[in-house]
């Protein structure tokens, strides 16, 4: 939230956890209600067991396993393809909702994502207004997506 009011000068305030069915996060974008739903993006099944703190789901293992097969070079356009292309298929009982993609993984910073938004597609349909990737876990301006 502090990283998007610097870069837009719109206060975000009240940020609150919800129930399954509904975005993971709601909050006041300026006087208005926005709920978030926040994915993170890992660049191995390793990392993701590490920072989750717990196993992964089989479904998770296989498509983490089916990115760390792609070259290197293309890991980051593989799983961020792959995240977005998973998202849009979800439904929200939302009449706003923006996905917020943080970068779990030490191994790729700003410069590499913004190496790869030029061939990133976003799929056509999907339900949300705006989104954004925050390039670096702790810190940093977002990058908007869409």
């Amino acid at each position: 939230m502090r990283s998007y009011e610097r870069l837009t000068h719109t206060p975000m305030r009240h940020i609150w956890h919800n129930q399954p069915a509904k975005p993971d996060v709601s909050c006041y974008l300026a006087q208005s209600r926005l709920d978030i739903e926040v994915a993170h993006l890992y660049a191995s099944e390793t990392e993701a067991m590490a920072v989750l703190g717990r196993p992964l789901s089989l479904t998770m293992q296989r498509e983490l396993a089916l990115m760390a097969q792609a070259p290197s070079a293309q890991r980051l356009a593989t799983g961020l393809a792959r995240l977005l292309k998973q998202k849009a298929g979800k439904h929200y009982h939302s009449q706003r909702v923006w996905l917020l993609i943080r970068n779990a993984s030490p191994m790729w910073h700003r410069a590499d994502f913004e190496s790869v938004l030029a061939h990133l597609v976003v799929p056509d349909s999907h339900p949300f207004e705006q989104i954004w990737l925050l390039c670096d876990f702790f810190y940093g301006d977002p990058l908007r997506l869409y």
